[in-house]
């Protein structure tokens, strides 16, 4: 995991401590934060990480438990009868799938102690808070030209993660010198993490204009 990774996804926990709503109003950006208040963010980030670790190690154990169970579940309907066929192929469909959500949780799970041990690192700590000062100094005209390029939606309607996905992308790509492509795939990363499929796919399109507009070129 490259020190840029970690510092974009601190900046985003980071950039989803300060409140959206100056922007959203569209009465302005917010006032830049000082560096003691960003570091007080950094803190609190970090503590969302970690708490982010333990849900998502919870939820794998539970998703395996329900399989477990399903497929218990599945060995007590089959008594040999033709008619508990299908109950049978259920439990075990239904098995299988949360035991499949469960291992997929927990392999995404085990990257996560990795990226708090990475993130005690000054210089990763520093590119994060560089990130978030640079979303809150621009964030007003950030918003405006993702507006610009949303298709039959609003930026005020996404989820506030995927607005701040979608900042972060922009000032990586604008301010940080990040090739747009990988950008992109970073954010869409983020997005898998943090968001939904229907969020993902928002993301991905949106960058794909903003990178695609002339003023981007």
């Amino acid at each position: 995991m490259q020190s840029r990774t970690v510092a974009r996804e601190l900046a985003l926990l980071m950039l989803g401590q300060v409140s959206d709503r100056a922007s959203a109003g569209g009465g302005g950006a917010a006032a830049p934060a000082a560096d003691q208040a960003l570091d007080a963010l950094l803190l609190q980030a970090l503590t969302t990480l970690s708490q982010h670790v333990r849900e998502a190690l919870d939820q794998a154990a539970t998703e395996l438990q329900e399989a477990q169970q399903q497929l218990l579940d599945s060995e007590l309907q089959d008594e040999g009868s033709a008619e508990q066929l299908p109950k049978v192929r259920q439990h075990l469909q239904d098995g299988l799938a949360h035991a499949e959500q469960g291992l997929n949780r927990l392999s995404a799970s085990l990257e996560l102690p990795r990226l708090l041990m990475l993130s005690d690192q000054e210089e990763i700590r520093r590119a994060a808070v560089d990130r978030a000062r640079a979303v809150l100094r621009s964030r007003s005209d950030l918003d405006q030209r993702l507006d610009a390029v949303m298709e039959g939606w609003r930026l005020t309607r996404l989820p506030r993660i995927d607005r701040d996905i979608l900042r972060l992308a922009a000032v990586e790509i604008e301010q940080f010198q990040t090739p747009a492509a990988v950008a992109c795939n970073e954010a869409v990363e983020l997005a898998n993490r943090y968001s939904d499929e229907q969020g993902r796919r928002m993301i991905n399109g949106v960058l794909r204009r903003f990178t695609s507009a002339p003023a981007q070129r």
